[in-house]
């Protein structure tokens, strides 16, 4: 009786423990608007820059196989969260190929970079890449050039 009672004990403080991350990822922004060295940019909800590219056309990706692997897709997960700074009217989605919906700004769909490796670094704006240039997006939508 004793370690059923401890069992449930530990199982039930263990689901406490992890009810705060739980809630603070489904309550943190999808969008949102943060100061940088270009000036105020989109980024997600924990803090990671995002771009667009440049190929994409009427909303729809460009970039397959070698492109996603350095530019991975922000997809889409539940609800979209516009944050501070985002006009909820340009937050979207798009589908892929896959059937996946990849979260769109403006009409475009955005990507982060592979070599980003922490929040707030912004490694790769600007860049020529699998034909198209890779630009992060201010809150109104355009591109920073």
């Amino acid at each position: 009786m004793r370690r059923t009672l401890f069992a449930v004990t530990v199982v039930a403080l263990a689901l406490l423990a992890l009810a705060p991350a739980a809630m603070s990822r489904e309550s943190a922004a999808t969008l949102t608007v943060k100061s940088s060295s270009y000036g105020r940019t989109l980024f997600d909800g924990r803090g990671y820059v995002l771009y667009a590219f440049t190929r994409d056309a009427r909303g729809r990706s460009a970039c397959y196989g070698a492109c996603a692997k350095a530019w991975p897709i922000y997809y889409a997960k539940g609800t979209l969260r516009a944050g501070s700074g985002v006009n909820r009217s340009l937050l979207g989605t798009t589908k892929r190929r896959d059937g996946r919906r990849q979260i769109t700004y403006a009409g475009r769909p955005l990507y982060y970079y592979v070599g980003d490796a922490k929040a707030g670094q912004i490694r790769c704006q600007n860049a020529v890449e699998y034909g198209g240039t890779w630009l992060i997006v201010r809150p109104s939508g355009k591109l920073v050039r």
